[in-house]
């Protein structure tokens, strides 16, 4: 009977090493809230993350927890907002808060993914004063305002805050980001831009074409200049310190070809959520923002820029400018 006890006692030190190791492995994911259900982000988001069984499985954090939100003026937000919020708690098990300020008090982290950008700037505010750490969908804000004003709400309250679109991360597009072909002299980007009139032209989708020409260019644009393509879709030329140019394109398709003094190659194809997804977790847990702020506030000078382009005639509209005016 000895031996069977030894083997009992093992068996019972092996249940508990593994019910422990799983409570821990468990106890590492981190909690997630969702403020905005009226994107199709809040769905594929969570499924990448809350699914063990999905296709590129993110894991190390879960969704929880959400806050619905919705703009009542606008249809692409209202009118997907029940619909993915009954979704996210049917098939993922979501808790609703019926408060921002409560949502946090059960979550680790936020993602801030209302589609809207116009209400972000208070919907971020109870976050930061809840001191969790923040990654705002696209587009950050409607203004370039905004997007100054919750950078230095996150920084005087010491909460780390991030946002991108998903082309950011593109395989081809980070590779020349890394300098596969060297310093890009010339790059030109595609995307969609249907244009929603509550925000200036390429905030609403123009902003993946255009967060992909950056994630090549880097910082250091001087002046920007709108014109209109002979089919009337948008063409935006951005000037960068030492010559080197930058374009954006309105088109059906994402894409883009950078040219370095090393070669070129194509860039700008979106490769799916799962990248910006695991970048988001890591920026969660390091609390190292995978994109600068200085970036990010470029981006949206860029695009500001070019629409007081267009309101010139097409004439060029230097970033320091639209700076100023929006700090002001």
């Amino acid at each position: 009977m000895k031996p069977i006890h030894m083997v009992g006692g093992l068996a019972a030190v092996l249940v508990g090493v593994v019910l422990v190791s799983g409570a821990a492995c468990w106890a590492a994911e981190m909690r997630l809230g969702i403020i905005g259900t009226d994107t199709s982000h809040a769905v594929a988001f969570t499924e990448l993350l809350n699914d063990l069984k999905a296709k590129d499985h993110v894991p190390g954090a879960r969704v929880v927890g959400a806050f619905k939100g919705g703009s009542p003026d606008l249809e692409a937000s209202w009118s997907r907002v029940e619909p993915n919020a009954r979704l996210l708690q049917e098939r993922y098990g979501v808790r609703f808060y019926d408060s921002i300020p409560a949502l946090c008090e059960a979550v680790e982290a936020v993602l801030l993914l209302s589609v809207d950008g116009r209400p972000h700037l208070e919907q971020v505010k109870p976050v930061l004063t809840a001191k969790k750490a923040v990654y705002i969908d696209k587009p950050m804000a409607a203004s370039l305002r905004d997007v100054l004003t919750i950078f230095d709400l996150a920084r005087d309250a010491g909460v780390p805050v991030f946002s991108a679109s998903s082309l950011r991360f593109g395989r081809a597009t980070q590779a020349a980001r890394r300098g596969q072909v060297g310093t890009i002299l010339h790059a030109e980007t595609t995307s969609p831009c249907p244009i929603e009139p509550h925000h200036p032209d390429l905030f609403w989708y123009g902003i993946h074409g255009v967060e992909s020409l950056f994630t090549v260019m880097g910082t250091g644009v001087e002046s920007v200049q709108h014109a209109r393509l002979t089919n009337g879709w948008i063409e935006v030329t951005g000037r960068w310190r030492g010559g080197r140019t930058g374009v954006y394109r309105q088109s059906m398709s994402y894409g883009g070809l950078a040219k370095g003094d090393k070669g070129e190659m194509a860039v700008g194809a979106f490769d799916g959520y799962a990248p910006l997804v695991a970048e988001i977790v890591r920026f969660f847990q390091t609390g190292v923002a995978p994109v600068p702020a200085e970036e990010t506030i470029e981006i949206f000078a860029f695009m500001e820029a070019a629409d007081e382009s267009k309101r010139r005639g097409g004439g060029a509209v230097r970033i320091q400018e639209v700076l100023d005016k929006a700090r002001h």
